[in-house]
């Protein structure tokens, strides 16, 4: 364990560099006894040649472990049974992976990767916290990056639908970022999630590590839910690391005239799979996932019909006349429902209490408000 914890932690040693060096030595402890012209061969930088040689992160690798025990998380090894089967079948997985959490009972269910774009509409928000919820309520993990926006959005909904989500990190496992979303880290472990990361403790958000966790979220996938994303959208990267990794490739259609809808479209356009309802994402699960989910005999216009919208049998007129006005894919502002109620300012403010305090309405920047789906 020690030596594949220095290895990870080495300088100029990513899974690419992992990866060849544990083809060549067989295990992360021979590595650390190759020889320098063994190495050399490689074609790994001097530094990091000089490092491996001095064994200079072992006694380091041993005080990370006893920090990462201490935060009540795990380190699990490439080598190790416990690590992901899909993540270890993928090029170049990470050798080393930080775990804290409920991660076994996450790792066991099926994955379905939920991302988008960070400065996302409020019906992109709608439809990654519907989808998940959906999915995560029927026994699907949630797989996301803790980023703004859709996947926020994705983790959200995995816990409303009382199911599991997987947040997987561009930091260490002690850095939660966005900053903003620690409220967020904490309902993902008490629901039963988990957080995921390949980067030793104390590691920034540094813009070079993004791609390393997108490829651990298609990685971690049976396929991976593009849900807003414009032209130059990181998202569309991880859909493409998601084809090379042969997993499927599904898309949320917008508005032909959002920037943010650029990119979900053009996959759909290239061939990713069209999505309206979580029936669309299971029907392209291996055929032994889908079967335990679906009615069985489902027709498939029955499949795709909606279920009516049910009104809270215990909403008071108030309530209801804001209900009436706010929509699920867009923002209604405060002034707006002010005049079209006719309620008082302290009326309104009560009801619009009571709906959020209730979860049945969204309360958006701006003092804009939508309904929950």
């Amino acid at each position: 364990m020690i030596d594949w914890i220095a290895l990870n932690m080495t300088p100029g040693v990513g899974p690419r560099a992992a990866t060849k060096l544990l083809e060549r030595f067989g295990s992360a402890g021979a590595v650390f006894h190759a020889r320098r012209p063994e190495l050399e061969s490689l074609r790994l930088k001097p530094e990091t040649i000089e490092s491996i040689i001095k064994r200079e992160f072992e006694e380091k690798a041993k005080v990370e472990l006893e920090r990462v025990k201490a935060l009540g998380a795990d380190i699990l090894i490439l080598d190790d049974g416990s690590y992901p089967t899909l993540l270890r079948e993928i090029d170049d997985p990470p050798p080393v992976l930080y775990v804290k959490g409920d991660w076994q009972a996450c790792f066991e269910q099926p994955g379905i990767g939920v991302i988008g774009s960070r400065k996302c509409s409020t019906y992109g928000e709608n439809a990654s916290e519907m989808l998940s919820r959906d999915l995560a309520s029927r026994g699907i993990t949630v797989v996301s990056g803790l980023a703004r926006g859709i996947d926020s959005a994705g983790h959200r909904g995995a816990i409303r639908g009382q199911g599991r989500t997987v947040a997987v990190m561009g930091t260490g496992i002690d850095t939660v970022y966005p900053r903003e979303n620690n409220g967020l880290v904490r309902e993902i472990l008490e629901s039963g999630g988990c957080l995921v990361t390949q980067f030793p403790l104390g590691t920034p958000p540094l813009k070079d590590n993004f791609p390393y966790r997108n490829r651990i979220i298609s990685g971690l996938s049976l396929g991976v839910l593009i849900i807003e994303a414009n032209e130059r959208s990181g998202s569309l990267i991880t859909a493409r690391l998601a084809m090379e990794q042969n997993r499927e490739v599904m898309a949320v259609p917008g508005n032909i005239t959002s920037g943010n809808s650029f990119g979900t479209n053009y996959l759909i356009k290239t061939g990713a799979k069209l999505v309206q309802q979580w029936q669309d994402v299971v029907a392209e699960l291996p055929s032994e996932i889908s079967a335990a989910i679906l009615p069985p005999r489902l027709e498939k216009a029955e499949t795709a019909q909606r279920q009516p919208e049910l009104i809270p049998a215990d909403m008071g007129e108030n309530e209801r006349k804001i209900w009436e006005l706010l929509a699920a894919d867009d923002a209604t502002h405060i002034d707006v429902l002010l005049e079209s109620t006719g309620l008082s300012f302290g009326d309104l403010n009560n009801a619009l209490v009571s709906l959020d305090i209730r979860d049945l309405i969204r309360v958006l920047p701006g003092k804009n408000y939508a309904r929950r789906t």
